[in-house]
């Protein structure tokens, strides 16, 4: 079995079909929709790529997809190929906004981030009086980033250089969280009790549930 993919990516060279031969154990998983990670030209780490095709055959010599990640429908797939024609945009880029919320993709995972902070060591070797206003700067907000010095200060960096150098400041380094939801504890919320309008709302939709209806509201209304 091949596979047709179109790579994750905004590059236009990239804006075309790719094959892959799916392997056997996978053969019975993929499906138009999926997502997979492929090696791709050089590169060290996989691609993630979008199937959007199968077939049996293909011209070329071809990779093995290595991983099925995710799977969209078939009628998502092609509302993105439509999406693309309409648009004149890559047909990755529409995929996209097929995903969940909150799907993690290659541009979105959120990894910790290690930034250089200064703080204070010693306040003796201190001589200048731009010295001192960037030693107060620190000792006030006790770890700062060198653009932060120079933004609230207006000194240099070599500055701060030297009085690393003398030893009045120290920098050493620190891992920033970037997922600020990683270790919070998300508790469920009470019932909401819906307003008089709203209540007339959702017993309408209830009574004829197989029909479809347009909600208007502004924005925070709470349609959801």
């Amino acid at each position: 079995m091949i596979a047709e993919v179109i790579i994750n990516s905004t590059a236009k060279k990239l804006n075309r079909k790719f094959d892959y031969h799916v392997p056997k154990h996978l053969e019975n998983y993929i499906f138009i929709g999926s997502k997979v990670l492929v090696p791709f030209a050089n590169f060290k780490t996989p691609e993630e790529a979008y199937v959007i095709n199968l077939k049996e055959t293909t011209e070329y010599e071809v990779k093995d997809i290595i991983k099925i990640e995710d799977q969209l429908q078939d009628s998502q797939i092609n509302l993105a190929k439509w999406m693309s024609k309409k648009y004149y945009c890559n047909l990755s880029e529409c995929i996209k906004l097929m995903l969940t919320p909150g799907t993690k993709t290659k541009q979105n995972k959120i990894e910790n981030k290690t930034i250089n902070v200064v703080t204070l060591k010693n306040e003796e070797n201190v001589k200048t009086e731009k010295q001192k206003k960037v030693v107060q700067f620190v000792k006030t907000n006790s770890e700062v980033t060198i653009p932060e010095i120079e933004m609230f200060t207006g000194c240099s960096r070599g500055i701060v250089n030297t009085l690393v150098k003398n030893g009045a400041l120290e920098i050493s380094s620190k891992e920033i969280n970037r997922n600020p939801l990683i270790n919070k504890v998300i508790e469920r919320s009470t019932k909401l009790k819906l307003t008089e309008e709203q209540q007339k709302a959702f017993d309408k939709i209830k009574m004829n549930k197989y029909k479809q209806y347009l909600l208007f509201g502004i924005t925070g209304s709470r349609k959801n």
